[in-house]
């Protein structure tokens, strides 16, 4: 038999926040106790403010509900450091607010940490650098990720404004089927009513969503997969161009620069590497060389004429 109550309820609240259905013959089994010792901790974390569903009868036991305000959590080591790195990576979102929010919350979890596990945390922090952003932009306000979240899973009707990249703005009605996040962005796929056609909207660019109250019946989003959708709508599967490239520097030196560049590496050496890169046309594949070539000499291999238009580009950035 267990002695150690403290321990015994933790690893009691641990098997109930798994949200399945325990029976109570199964709780004492796992914790080695008998029954009524497990009702009796039961009661001392009902007590403690966890609410903690029972249905009796021979089929009976206990599971853990919602409750009205959140009671203290119990996580394993894996789940601390993935709640931890969450909430930092969480504080440079694109969610407008949720900043703050997450630097207050990170700061109470590393405080509880164990130095073992804050030093794996800090160790990551560390050898991570993010872009920060520069666009004010693109920004997304959290009521709109409730209202069409929401809208996605009760299959309800939104109207809102919706301003392009021109500038133009337009009134929209749609069913929201699905968010999905790409980067930093956030889109929505929704069929648009008006248009009687599949659309994909920037969050950042929506305007004041309001749910219509009306539901409609759930389409199928073609393909079947809204994230091939949505980066089949913004391009970031074409791709109709690549050419292969030496670059006279070993891989490992020149990696963060390709970091950007939609490549493969083909070949790699002690002092060069080959390297396929792809984009949607020549002016762009002869930019990413330009860029490219900033960290080390270049050779195009093909296609011959990428050659010329970088000899273009050239001539005209030393100007007349």
């Amino acid at each position: 038999m267990r002695t150690d109550s403290a321990g015994r309820a933790l690893q009691l609240l641990s098997l109930l926040q798994t949200h399945r259905f325990w029976p109570c013959a199964e709780l004492a089994t796992r914790l080695g106790v008998t029954e009524r010792t497990v009702r009796r901790d039961l009661d001392r974390l009902r007590e403690l403010g966890y609410p903690v569903d029972s249905i009796s009868g021979k089929y009976g036991g206990y599971r853990l509900a919602a409750g009205s305000h959140i009671p203290p959590l119990v996580l394993d080591d894996e789940e601390a450091i993935a709640v931890a790195i969450g909430l930092r990576y969480a504080a440079e979102a694109a969610v407008s607010g949720i900043e703050e929010t997450s630097l207050r919350a990170l700061v109470k979890i590393e405080a509880l940490l164990p130095h073992r596990l804050r030093r794996r945390v800090s160790a990551l922090h560390s050898s991570v650098a993010s872009l920060r952003r520069t666009a004010v932009d693109d920004v997304i306000h959290p009521e709109s990720l409730s209202v069409f979240a929401a809208a996605c899973r009760d299959h309800e009707y939104v109207r809102f404004g919706y301003r392009r990249s021109q500038g133009e703005s337009s009134r929209r009605h749609v069913e929201p089927h699905q968010l999905v996040t790409a980067g930093r962005r956030w889109y929505l796929v929704a069929w648009d009513e008006d248009r009687r056609d599949w659309r994909t909207f920037r969050l950042d660019r929506i305007q004041e969503p309001r749910p219509v109250g009306s539901h409609f019946t759930l389409r199928t989003i073609p393909g079947g997969d809204a994230a091939d959708f949505v980066a089949s709508s913004i391009g970031l599967t074409a791709r109709e161009h690549d050419a292969t490239i030496v670059i006279h520097r070993p891989f490992a030196e020149i990696e963060g620069v390709l970091r950007w560049a939609d490549h493969t590496l083909r070949e790699e050496h002690a002092e060069h590497c080959v390297v396929r890169i792809r984009s949607e046309d020549l002016g762009r594949l002869a930019m990413t060389v330009a860029e490219i070539a900033l960290a080390a000499p270049v050779t195009v291999i093909e296609p011959a004429e990428l050659s010329g238009t970088i000899e273009r580009l050239t001539t005209h950035l030393a100007g007349p």
